[in-house]
Order: structure tokens, then C-alpha cells, then sequence
């Protein structure tokens, strides 16, 4: 009896252990939650733009403003459109002047920045020079350059030549103060440690100085390049042949306003991507800094 009831019991179906965890995998995952696209800082600026754009609108047509003084959104708009759709060497468009804005300022500001970075960096190797150069840098800076710029297109002419200079002497003073002012607030522990290691003064430059002076040296390449613009603009309303600000002048005398704020538009938008380009540049080259304050750690 024993011997039967033990192989009876080992014959009886056994409950299945696996079917909790079975019951677990066939149970339906849960879907990630959708981020809320309204949350994301871009959107809410395109928001903000768009806003902006049709309480403007809204405001010209509900006061009745003179179109002359204050032109509609939509006048832009169409104005911007008209210079866009002609040729790219078409006199009245926005291509051909926009080509020769553009070819002043970046060679305004990669000239006057390169001048101005390179004096930085030989003024902060040497204080004699830089206690020598500081009040005629200081005289220079007070100096106000869109008083200046009429002298320089007599000197120049109505050429590019004469914009250029005027680009360089705006764009030249924010990168050689923000330099020196990068290359003073390096880490003396820093460059005593280098000496401890008998480096060499180039070694330390190279190692120590130029790495902590760069966040100062972009910083003030962001100033130059909206500088730039500015340069660009100044130097072809005091005199030139072609260039957006020529345009500019056109259409006021015409009074055409919405023609001219649509130029403003595309003078913004170069001003945007140049620092724009700026930008992806120095999180290339500072990648070992964080792009936020916040996430920067102190040690204890």
C-alpha cells in the first residue's frame, strides 16, 4: 500500500511553478510617457516669435497706424519675399547686396579678431608692455568709431577696403581685453606646478594659460561678431557701392519701411548665425567644460 500510494503520488500532475512568472511576462509593459513638446525651450520661443509677430500685426491694423512710420507684419513679410525671389545678381535684391555684407564682415572680424588675439597673448606674456600699451589701448577704445568711419572711407574710398577696417576696429577691442583679462585669471597653483615640473615657458603657456583663457577669448568673439554687423552696416551708410545698408538707404528714400525692416531681418539673421557658428565651435573646443553652470560640482 505504501509502495502504491508513493507511486500515485509521484504520477499526480504537478503544479507548475512557472506560471507566476509566466502570468508576469505575458503582463502588458508600460508605455514611456510622451514628453510634453510645449516644455522644450525652443518651442516656447518660437511661441514667444510668433506672438510678438501678431500682436504687432494686430496692433498696426486695430490702431490705424501709418504704414510709412510702423509697417505690418505682412508688409515685411512680402517684402522679404520680393528680395529673396530675385536673382543672385540682380541689383535690387537681397543676394547680391547680402553677398557683399557678408564678405565684409567675415573678413572684418577674422582680421580684427586675429590682430586683436595675437596682442593679447604677446601683451600677457610681457607687463612692461602691456603697463606701456594699457592708457593708449584705453584712448583708442573711448575713441567712438562711428565718428571715425567717415575719415576712413576718405581715406579708403567707397570700396570693401574701407568697411573692412571699420569692422576690424570695432571687433579688435573685445578680443584684446577679454584676452588679457583670460590670460591674468589663470591658476597661479596651476603655473607653479609647471614650474615645479621644469616646463618651459611655452609649455606653460600651452598647457596652463591658453586653456583657461579661452572661455574669455570666446567670449569676446561673440561680442565681435555682433560688432561686426554693426561695422558692416555703419560703414555703408557713411559710403559705399553695394551692401545692405545701401539698400537700407534706397528704401528710405523711397519710404519704403517695410523694405527696410525686412533688410534688418536679414542682417539679424546673419548676426544669428555667425554666432551661431561660434558657438558649435566652442563647445567643440571647450568640451571639458559644462554648458551650464548648473552642472558644474564642487569638491569638498
Amino acid at each position: 500500500m505504501t509502495t502504491a500510494t508513493m507511486m500515485n503520488a509521484e504520477s499526480a500532475p504537478q503544479p507548475d511553478i512557472r506560471k507566476p512568472s509566466a502570468a508576469v511576462s505575458t503582463a502588458t509593459p508600460q508605455r514611456p510617457r510622451r514628453a510634453n513638446p510645449l516644455a522644450s525651450t525652443r518651442v516656447q520661443s518660437i511661441l514667444l516669435l510668433f506672438t510678438l509677430l501678431g500682436s504687432w500685426e494686430a496692433a498696426v491694423r486695430v490702431f490705424k497706424l501709418p504704414r510709412h512710420l510702423v509697417p505690418p507684419v505682412s508688409d515685411i513679410a512680402v517684402a522679404l519675399w520680393r528680395g529673396l525671389a530675385t536673382g543672385p545678381m540682380a541689383k535690387d535684391g537681397f543676394w547680391y547686396h547680402g553677398g557683399v555684407t557678408l564678405a565684409e564682415i567675415l573678413l572684418g572680424f577674422v582680421i580684427g579678431s586675429g590682430i586683436g588675439l595675437a596682442i593679447g597673448i604677446i601683451v600677457s606674456q610681457m607687463p612692461k608692455v602691456e603697463a606701456l600699451v594699457e592708457p593708449y589701448v584705453a584712448a583708442l577704445q573711448s575713441v567712438p568709431k562711428v565718428a571715425v568711419a567717415p575719415i576712413i572711407v576718405v581715406w579708403l574710398g567707397f570700396g570693401i577696403s574701407s568697411k573692412v577696417v571699420i569692422i576690424c576696429l570695432l571687433t579688435f577691442f573685445p578680443v584684446l581685453v577679454t584676452s588679457i583679462a583670460g590670460f591674468k585669471a589663470v591658476d597661479p597653483d596651476r603655473i607653479d606646478l609647471l614650474r615645479s615640473l621644469s616646463a618651459t615657458p611655452w609649455q606653460i603657456f600651452r598647457k596652463a594659460k591658453f586653456p583657461s583663457a579661452l572661455p574669455y577669448v570666446f567670449a569676446g568673439l561673440n561680442m565681435a561678431a555682433a560688432f561686426s554687423v554693426v561695422g558692416a552696416v555703419v560703414g555703408e551708410f557713411v559710403g559705399a557701392q553695394a551692401g545692405l545698408g545701401v539698400l537700407i538707404l534706397q528704401m528710405e528714400a523711397q519710404a519704403d519701411t517695410g523694405g527696410s525692416f525686412a533688410v534688418c531681418v536679414v542682417l539679424s539673421v546673419i548676426g544669428i548665425a555667425l554666432t551661431s557658428m561660434l558657438r558649435r565651435v566652442q563647445r567643440r573646443v571647450l568640451h571639458w567644460m559644462p554648458a551650464d553652470a548648473s552642472q558644474r560640482t564642487v569638491n569638498a
